[in-house]
């Protein structure tokens, strides 16, 4: 199969491209720089600038992940754009792009996140769901999706992924969580009631590579592990994976001063579930978040 991607240099881009060089799929990544995508994805790998470099070869599935880290820095209103074009901007090109195509791609999975619900409080929330609190990352997702969902109208099936904390070794939160827990001057954030839905990297790649395949999959996803978790037991597991004690709170305050509305992400939560996944027979390999820490934790 030949797969597009956008945003194949990233974190789950990287581990989707060796994961389905293994399976002896054709893989072509748009990027920014492709002249780095060989070295990051694959040496088989074909990097490109421009959608139209593809001319009329076959493309038979586009995996949609491009997107800048929505929380490297506060968002003031140069962030915001540059946020949204990363993500809407981009999608659009891509439906464009589709909707010119005489052999269209079977299948568009397009990614997006849990912060889709914005701030769930103690409400459990399932892909039935409706945002129960606007905010700009709330805000952010619904135009994400509702921009690849027009692929629809052209008879490419749609799939949304919406992402939570995606637990891996070589990049991502924990990357930024290291460095103060490895000093034991890591803890809760806040009150530290806040859920965390999390998500091991390994299973975030088999999801992924189990609704490109299942051709009844549409619509969205919670990619989250079942079993999500207070930021407090997230913060005591994670000091325990890294033989460190784990008690020095953030207080919120200083986040809300320092981040602005951007500390809603780290303040909030979404206890949110894969019951649609679950209902269609995925099996995660892990469901409890110390287990999954403990895994990382020997490459960090």
């Amino acid at each position: 199969m030949h797969i597009l991607l956008t945003g194949g240099t990233g974190l789950i881009g990287r581990r989707l491209c060796r994961y389905w060089l293994t399976q002896g799929h054709s893989l072509t990544v748009l990027s920014r720089r492709p002249q780095h995508v060989a070295r990051l994805c694959g040496a088989s790998v074909r990097g490109i600038s421009d959608l139209q470099e593809l001319g009329q070869d076959k493309v038979e599935a586009v995996i949609n992940l491009a997107g800048e880290p929505i929380a490297d820095r506060p968002w003031t209103s140069k962030r915001r754009g540059s946020l949204w074009a990363s993500r809407i901007t981009l999608t659009e090109r891509l439906v464009a792009w589709l909707e010119s195509r005489e052999l269209k791609p079977r299948v568009l999975v397009s990614g997006s996140a849990v912060g889709w619900y914005g701030d769930g409080g103690e409400r459990e929330l399932n892909e039935q769901s409706q945002p129960v609190r606007e905010d700009f990352a709330s805000r952010l997702c619904v135009a994400w999706e509702e921009t690849a969902q027009r692929a629809e109208a052209c008879g490419v099936r749609v799939v949304l992924v919406r992402t939570g904390l995606v637990l891996a070794s070589e990049g991502g939160f924990l990357q930024r969580l290291k460095l103060p827990f490895k000093l034991g001057l890591g803890g809760p954030i806040g009150d530290g009631r806040q859920w965390m839905p999390w998500i091991h990297i390994e299973d975030q790649i088999a999801l992924i590579d189990f609704l490109l395949l299942r051709d009844d999959a549409s619509g969205p996803y919670n990619a989250c592990a079942p079993s999500p978790v207070r930021n407090h037991d997230f913060a005591k597991c994670f000091g325990k994976a890294l033989h460190r004690p784990a008690f020095l709170p953030l207080p919120g305050l200083v986040l809300r001063i320092g981040l602005g509305e951007m500390a809603g992400l780290l303040l909030g939560g979404q206890r949110a579930r894969p019951i649609r996944l679950q209902e269609a027979g995925f099996t995660f390999r892990f469901n409890d978040v110390q287990t999954a820490l403990d895994d990382i934790s020997t490459r960090l």
